[in-house]
């Protein structure tokens, strides 16, 4: 006998939260999300999607009222008909014991508040809110996950697709040793750039000009990623508070720019990977979590091997296929080394971007994690199809 509760109260959303620590005493790789992540995509006063989307969570108890799972539901009106004609809601923050009845009554409690909604489909395991976080189910390089991504065991995989999920597309996150030689064409195009092009500058950011930063970012990013299939035009305002956001945990030498003139027509965004300082840390960020962070991030920067994450890559359409990225990666992978990070890995390359893979193993990068992000269609005889590729 199970049963389904709805969170609404501070003690269901504790137990929503506490949940995983059950599963994943097993799991050393576990690295527990912070609680104010969590919390802050179901909170209307901080998560902007509510303006014009819903969102719903279960607990999924046993006979003896222990808690065995836990999901999400969310629809995001304005983008459910973006990259489909089929009316499309999600399903995230899913949690379950190795049940497929228990796995089948969370996935039925999402399919049942979406069909009641207009939905036809659901996306997921992902999030209400954007890609970059908490997106996909882990299926292959089972090790400890980044900062903002689950780690899933492996059986989560046949939970899914026992009940109907299909692959709609892969997200695979790329290693690669800092220091490991490029190839010498990015040599060849950074002097080519240096001696032909002296219009171009390949520069950091200046920490100190949050302003700047906020402003090249913003360009670049509406240029390079705001016409791809589900992403959304990013408002200078919101581009301003994610760089307010980033300012307590960036390293400016991890965020590169090239450009032309004064033009920023590209970039690449890396950050020291936060979650070998919070493995140390903890869940929660009160006054004592703070000061822990204070104290691991100190110690992480003084550490070997120190692993930095990539976020995002972009170039502006004007500039794709000219050598821009290879010549501001020569440039960029002296200060990572001189920082002494020792590791990249770089998160979210769909499979659905063939070009973006193409870079990544021409700077010699490997698959090394991959995620799938499933669709379910309500209509079992409606002709099923993956993500378009980009072309």
């Amino acid at each position: 006998m199970m049963s389904l509760i709805e969170v609404r109260t501070a003690d269901e959303q504790r137990l929503f939260r506490d949940m995983p620590e059950r599963l994943y005493q097993q799991h050393p790789q576990w690295i527990r999300p912070l609680d104010n992540d969590i919390e802050a995509t179901f909170d209307p006063a901080r998560n902007s999607n509510f303006a014009h989307g819903e969102a719903i969570r279960w607990i999924l108890t046993n006979a003896q009222g222990e808690p065995i799972g836990r999901v999400a539901a969310f629809i995001n009106h304005h983008n459910a008909h973006t990259d489909t004609t089929l009316p499309t809601g999600g399903m995230g923050f899913f949690e379950c014991t190795d049940d497929q009845a228990a796995a089948n009554q969370l996935f039925e409690a999402c399919q049942s508040w979406l069909t009641a909604r207009g939905m036809q489909a659901m996306d997921g395991p992902i999030n209400f809110g954007e890609r970059d976080r908490f997106w996909g189910l882990l299926t292959d390089g089972f090790t400890e996950p980044n900062y903002g991504m689950f780690y899933h065991p492996p059986y989560y995989q046949q939970l899914f697709e026992q009940y109907g999920f299909q692959v709609y597309f892969k997200q695979y996150t790329c290693f690669r040793e800092v220091a490991a030689p490029l190839h010498a064409s990015f040599h060849k195009t950074a002097e080519r750039y240096a001696t032909e092009h002296p219009e171009f500058r390949f520069a950091h950011a200046n920490g100190q000009d949050a302003e700047r930063m906020a402003r090249d970012f913003h360009h670049v990013y509406n240029l390079a990623w705001a016409n791809h299939s589900g992403i959304s035009a990013m408002p200078l305002e919101k581009a301003r508070n994610l760089i307010k956001q980033l300012q307590p945990i960036l390293d400016e030498r991890l965020l590169w720019f090239a450009y032309h003139h004064d033009e920023p027509v590209a970039f690449f965004v890396s950050l020291p990977e936060l979650n070998q300082i919070f493995k140390h840390v903890g869940p929660r960020l009160n006054l004592t979590g703070k000061l822990r962070f204070l104290y691991e991030r100190w110690r992480y920067q003084r550490r070997q091997p120190k692993k930095m994450f990539g976020v995002i890559f972009g170039v502006v359409p004007a500039w794709q296929g000219k050598g821009v990225e290879s010549a501001m990666m020569v440039h960029a992978q002296q200060q990572f080394m001189q920082a002494g990070y020792t590791e990249i890995e770089m998160n979210w390359i769909g499979d659905f971007n063939p070009r973006m893979l193409a870079i990544i193993r021409s700077i010699g990068a490997r698959i090394f994690k991959t995620h799938i992000t499933y669709r379910k269609l309500f209509d079992p005889t409606r002709p099923f199809e993956r993500c378009p590729i980009i072309r």
